[in-house]
């Protein structure tokens, strides 16, 4: 497909995210996250849009966009509901990982997907390795044909909702803690049980539980990478796809704040000066100066990280280890800001502002951390070895 190809079908998908399914995930969102409950309607919208299929193959139903396009795609939705953007960016992760395999299976799962309206996500970090998730403590054993997986996996996106999981768990034959396998496990599985409610600070829809693996058993055409050769796949494929999509979670959610903002103190006036409090108060004018930079400097970090990937260039993945964190601190100055700026209106909740402040803060704290990500990034520049 050609640049100019691939640029209509993004705008197509942006006009039909705008007109169709943008409307409900506005009318769900506040109370989607004043209940914590799963955002059922907007996910339907979401499918609806024929949006689960946008990355996969055209000859399994897919659209066959690729990575800029779905970066579009979910920065739009993710300004109007953060959770139900990061349900759709771990679902892209899943089902870019099957895509990526060679299972006996992903032809018809993925046909499921485009078709059937099916769910994926990932199930990597464990409570034993926490954020460091390509180090999974759990080990895969063998039985009678089939791999049996006992695993307790910690935030797991869609919890109890998604049809398909792609698992990690350590090699069966594993010598340290970066050897592991990858498999597929479908939402029936026997042995597979949702530990605990998500009840989180921010992107409270989004079902991010634990959930725990007990004698799971796994044929081996469900299995998605070579023995031992999970970490391949997880920084080849799940660390770009997710880096990126979170970079468009992040940076949605800032617009949505300066949205917000812009909107609100332009509004809201001083009666006694007769003006409104962008107008009256040169630090507001500042803070939404600061707000706007922040985003365009974000912004332009993702696009130079889409380039580098497109590009294959050797700096790519230096930018990918990059984009998460330079978008997800962006968000955090824009939503402070944000709050700053709307003052009362905001802390009261009587603006939006207030749920994209928080919805901002999981990204710092979301496995690659900042932290880690800044580590790797220093280590990288210093010749020195990530693992």
């Amino acid at each position: 497909m050609s640049t100019s190809e691939t640029s209509s079908a993004r705008d197509e998908r942006l006009k039909t995210i705008e007109e169709s399914v943008r409307p409900i995930l506005e009318a769900e969102a506040a109370g989607v996250d004043v209940e914590g409950r799963w955002p059922q309607k907007s996910i339907e919208a979401v499918s609806a849009a024929r949006l689960l299929g946008l990355t996969l193959p055209h000859e399994t139903g897919g659209a066959g966009l690729g990575m800029r396009e779905f970066a579009a795609v979910t920065r739009k939705i993710a300004g109007s509901c953060a959770s139900t953007a990061m349900i759709y960016l771990m679902h892209v992760c899943g089902a870019q990982v099957i895509a990526a395999s060679g299972s006996p299976e992903k032809e018809r799962v993925m046909r499921k997907i485009v078709t059937g309206n099916a769910l994926a996500t990932l199930a990597f970090s464990e409570r034993g390795s926490r954020s460091h998730f390509w180090a999974p403590v759990s080990r895969a054993a063998r039985n009678d044909g089939s791999t049996i997986l006992n695993c307790d996996k910690s935030f797991v996106t869609s919890a109890g909702y998604a049809d398909y999981y792609v698992v990690s768990s350590g090699a069966v034959t594993a010598k340290g803690p970066l050897d592991s396998t990858i498999f597929l496990v479908e939402r029936e599985a026997a042995g597979i049980e949702v530990s605990g409610r998500w009840n989180g600070l921010g992107l409270r829809g989004n079902a991010s539980a634990p959930m725990q693996l007990r004698d799971c058993r796994v044929k081996d055409d469900y299995r998605l990478t070579e023995e031992g050769e999970g970490l391949k796949m997880m920084l080849g494929v799940a660390l770009p796809w997710f880096q990126v999509g979170s970079a468009s979670v992040s940076l949605g959610i800032g617009e949505s704040a300066f949205a917000g903002a812009v909107k609100h103190t332009s509004t809201a006036r001083l009666e006694h000066l007769g003006e409104s409090l962008a107008s009256a108060v040169p630090g507001i004018r500042a803070r939404l100066a600061r707000m706007k930079l922040a985003l365009d400097s974000a912004s332009a970090f993702l696009e130079q990280t889409l380039g580098a990937i497109e590009a294959e260039s050797p700096s790519a993945m230096l930018s990918v280890l990059g984009v998460k964190a330079v978008a997800g601190e962006a968000a955090l100055e824009v939503t402070d800001e944000a709050m700053r700026a709307c003052g009362g209106a905001a802390f009261g909740r009587q603006l939006s502002v207030e749920r994209n402040f928080r919805d901002a803060r999981a990204a710092s704290v979301m496995a690659p951390t900042t932290d880690v990500l800044c580590d790797f990034i220093g280590k990288a520049v210093a010749g020195i070895p990530l693992f």
